[in-house]
């Protein structure tokens, strides 16, 4: 048997173990500090930190509106061209929304790679999860299977980047209608969290806007689908509600998820305010510009997230939904919130 002295020696010698975990553990705890319910929540960014260098504009073969506004110019349409200049000339964010692989690796690739000239933060929209939109204007989407892998590998070529992501429109919100999606829909985009988390990227949920879910409701299913690990939530995305009643709304909900997450507004069609229909209403005009706010607040930036002048859906004499529509975009110019 070991002696007494020996034993003493053995247990101070575990105790110093013990204390280093401790203490490493310590260090670690930090950035994951426990929030409500004994939930850990990642530290979030500044603004400054999470658009570092402030907002890319996109490559001219991404930049819908730079296109039509080319081939105005080639046809001799000077007016109309530099009308739809107004929008084209916005930092906007890009959709990923091809279900190949391939094709969506390539896009970030080039966004990646215009965003770095610039010295400047490109914003993604994953918008392809398993039936989008619940069947209606924007069907589509990949299958369950395909899903996780498809952010994955959009992941590996943003990754180190610093890209802001903005996960699936709608995905959250539209559960308060959609019924079916309650079962499978949250476990899925927590994947999507888990795929996008680690990466150097800037990660915000779907927090839909007011009037739509109740905010408790809303709460607990951003927590279901990952926010603790994210910089927080995006709200009005393709709405038109205008940022003080946005930005109330987010905060009363960012109160419901506590944790203090962050969040970023849609304001490319907001101009005019809720205009009584959420698909291409008349008399609806561009926001303020796009960019990031001072960080004074858990606002992080507004954002022109959807592309102005692509149609709602075939509502209100559209095409179908992502489709350019010209005379609407000229109209959003002319009803655009002035400075």
């Amino acid at each position: 048997m070991p002696s007494a002295a020996r034993q003493w020696l053995w247990i101070g010698g575990a105790a110093v173990v013990v204390i280093a975990v401790v203490a490493a553990v310590a260090l670690w705890l930090p950035n994951r500090p426990n929030g409500p319910d004994g939930r850990h929540i990642v530290e979030r960014k500044s603004a400054a930190q999470a658009f570092p260098g402030g907002l890319a504009r996109q490559p001219a073969n991404e930049n819908q509106p730079g296109m039509r506004e080319s081939a105005a110019r080639q046809d001799g349409e000077q007016d109309t061209a530099d009308r739809i200049a107004v929008i084209a000339d916005q930092p906007i964010a890009t959709w990923l929304t091809n279900p190949s692989v391939t094709q969506t690796r390539e896009t970030v690739r080039d966004v990646v790679s215009n965003a770095r000239k610039q010295d400047r933060t490109p914003v993604f929209v994953l918008y392809n999860v398993p039936d989008r939109d619940c069947g209606h204007y924007s069907k589509g989407g990949t299958t369950a299977s395909e899903y996780v892998p498809w952010v994955r590998s959009a992941v590996r070529a943003m990754a180190g980047s610093k890209a802001v992501v903005l996960v699936e429109p709608d995905a959250i919100a539209q559960i308060q209608v959609c019924k079916r999606l309650q079962d499978s829909r949250l476990p899925l985009l927590r994947k999507a969290v888990d795929a996008l988390t680690g990466h150097g990227l800037t990660v915000y949920l779907d927090g839909g806007n007011e009037n739509r879910v109740p905010t408790a409701s809303m709460a607990k299913w951003l927590r279901e689908a990952g926010i603790d690990e994210t910089q927080g939530f995006f709200t009005n995305v393709s709405n038109f509600y205008r940022v003080d009643q946005e930005r109330a709304y987010a905060d009363r909900l960012a109160d419901a998820v506590g944790g203090d997450p962050h969040f970023v507004i849609d304001v490319s069609r907001n101009g005019q305010g809720w205009r009584g229909d959420w698909c291409n209403p008349k008399g609806a005009g561009l926001g303020q510009d796009p960019h990031v706010t001072a960080g004074s607040s858990r606002l992080d930036a507004l954002l022109w997230v959807k592309t102005p002048g692509l149609s709602d859906g075939t509502c209100n004499g559209g095409p179908a939904a992502g489709q350019w529509w010209e005379s609407y975009a000229l109209a959003l110019v002319e009803n655009r919130k002035g400075d």
